[in-house]
């Protein structure tokens, strides 16, 4: 079984994580709040193994040394690098947190960017300052349970006209931006063709590249926004012919897409 691996924040003069220092048999203490979830609640003792991660790529196995103060012992680390082929999920906002469940899960698959979207029929609206701190814990939460080294980036909220901003953008950098939609005229196998071709400009250039998949709200993409998105240049698609709640219907295809881009095997 995998360790558990717990985010451990490395902005501040005093964090017990700095890279440039890191070597074996360095001792850290832990934060208070890793300690009491690690010792606490886990009760992790002397011997026992965890992962510690800054959330940008660093893993560090270190060993439960003093379980009473909270000092571990390092054992050893790495640095991840980034894919060249990122996930991107741009999620409308909805209600009963179908939202929050969408990016949780799509954290847990491997999602590399996640952008809130206050859609035509969104009936939930984005308030800064609560919905960003929510929806960031949400992501901290789940990349730690699925024991990633890299928490998704939050991007911040946008508009269906900022999105279709985006949109134009993204087609001049060569990216790629598949748009869910229940009466999508083309299928999944073409955007698996689009995505084939996208990888292997990676693989011919090396300049990474972003595949995004936008989520309506409960209430579906409007026919204006699903016009002007694929005018844009978004590829519009249907997954099957089961309708999928918001909460399910982005982390379905990211699941699709990861395997497509060669991240299952």
């Amino acid at each position: 079984m995998t360790d558990a691996l717990f985010l451990v924040d490395t902005s501040s003069d005093d964090a017990p994580l700095r890279c440039d220092e890191l070597s074996a048999g360095w001792k850290i203490t832990l934060p208070q709040s890793v300690k009491r979830h690690a010792i606490g609640s886990m009760r992790l003792a002397e011997g026992d193994e965890l992962q510690l991660s800054d959330g940008n790529g660093l893993r560090i196995q270190v060993v439960v040394d003093d379980a009473q103060n909270g000092v571990v012992q390092v054992l050893g680390f790495e640095r991840e690098d980034k894919p060249t082929v990122r996930l991107g999920l741009i999620q409308a906002l909805a209600k009963n947190g179908h939202d929050e469940q969408a990016i949780d899960v799509a954290t847990q698959i491997g999602v590399d960017e996640v952008t809130p979207w206050q859609a035509d029929r969104s009936i939930a609206r984005f308030k800064a300052g609560r919905t960003d701190r929510k929806w960031m814990q949400t992501l901290r939460a789940a990349t730690e349970q699925s024991r990633r080294a890299f928490v998704p980036e939050l991007r911040e909220a946008m508009s269906s006209k900022q999105l279709l901003a985006q949109i134009r953008r993204d087609m001049v950098h060569g990216n790629l931006v598949i748009v869910l939609h229940q009466d999508a005229n083309a299928s999944w196998s073409q955007v698996e063709e689009a995505v084939d071709a996208l990888t292997s400009r990676c693989l011919e250039d090396g300049k990474p590249r972003t595949i995004s998949v936008v989520v309506g709200p409960e209430g579906g993409i409007s026919e204006q926004e699903v016009d002007a998105f694929r005018t844009a240049g978004a590829l519009v698609c249907v997954l099957g012919s089961n309708i999928l709640r918001a909460s399910a219907a982005g982390p379905v295809a990211l699941s699709l897409l990861s395997r497509a881009v060669g991240r299952y095997r």
